[in-house]
């Protein structure tokens, strides 16, 4: 069977992305006020912090996508404080507030999405770079990505914080197809990152790739679920065997 085009695996992720979004949802329609003032997973940050933070991580995706269409670059966020600031005032609110600020902005993403696909690839910016999902964007952090990665960045957002709002989706119970590319995203990211130890991973399923470049390196067998929770520090080392209790740099 042939590998599937870019234009097949970019459809594929975005229709992981809606089914993950959809699920997240679900998951938080249901949850009190009080249960959103909670702590959640994430050290000094209530359930409500991470939805403002979801919120506003689409709505910085947005500006990226609107830079690609036009060929003028956006930033995710007017600076790191601002960034700040919009996740600590939006946690205030009510859950419907929060609830209903999660679907429109993940809307306000997917119709962004949409406006990429009806951009010319060959059409270019007025200084002759690319624009729409061949488009250069620049995440925060100073990443420079094509905008077509930026589904799989979502992905990988609305996955690990719905397991850190505590709200009943768990590592284990992420889809191993989804896991596999969580751990591409990771695997892309790292390798901007000097301090990020070399681990060659492989899944139940087969799926090989490599974390990092950094000594002489760990090879992690395991689900891909559970790699996945161990790259982003949300499994303890010990329940991946092979990891020598390593516990990994944040991304």
């Amino acid at each position: 069977m042939s590998e599937p085009s870019p234009d097949d695996q970019l459809a594929g992720l975005r229709a992981l992305l809606t089914t993950a979004t959809q699920h997240l949802l679900g998951s938080t329609i249901a949850v009190t006020d009080a249960q959103w003032a909670a702590p959640s997973r994430l050290p000094g940050w209530s359930r409500a912090h991470v939805a403002s933070h979801v919120a506003r991580q689409a709505d910085g995706f947005t500006r990226l996508v609107s830079g690609a269409r036009s060929g003028v670059p956006q930033a995710m966020y007017a600076s790191p404080e601002a960034r700040a600031a919009e996740i600590d005032d939006g946690a205030g609110r009510t859950g419907l507030e929060l609830q209903t600020d999660l679907d429109a902005s993940a809307g306000r993403l997917a119709e962004a999405f949409d406006s990429l696909d009806r951009v010319d690839p060959a059409a270019r910016s007025t200084e002759g770079t690319p624009t729409g999902w061949s488009a250069a964007v620049h995440l925060r952090g100073g990443l420079v990505v094509p905008a077509r990665l930026l589904p799989l960045g979502r992905l990988f957002e609305v996955e690990i914080h719905h397991v850190d709002l505590g709200v009943g989706h768990e590592m284990d119970r992420i889809e191993p197809e989804v896991a596999e590319w969580l751990i591409e995203w990771v695997a892309f990211r790292a390798r901007a990152r000097d301090e990020f130890p070399r681990v060659e991973l492989h899944t139940d399923s087969g799926f090989t790739t490599t974390v990092g470049q950094v000594g002489p390196g760990l090879v992690v067998h395991g689900p891909a679920p559970a790699l996945v929770g161990w790259l982003t520090n949300r499994v303890e080392p010990d329940a991946v065997p092979g990891t020598r209790g390593l516990r990994l740099p944040s991304l």
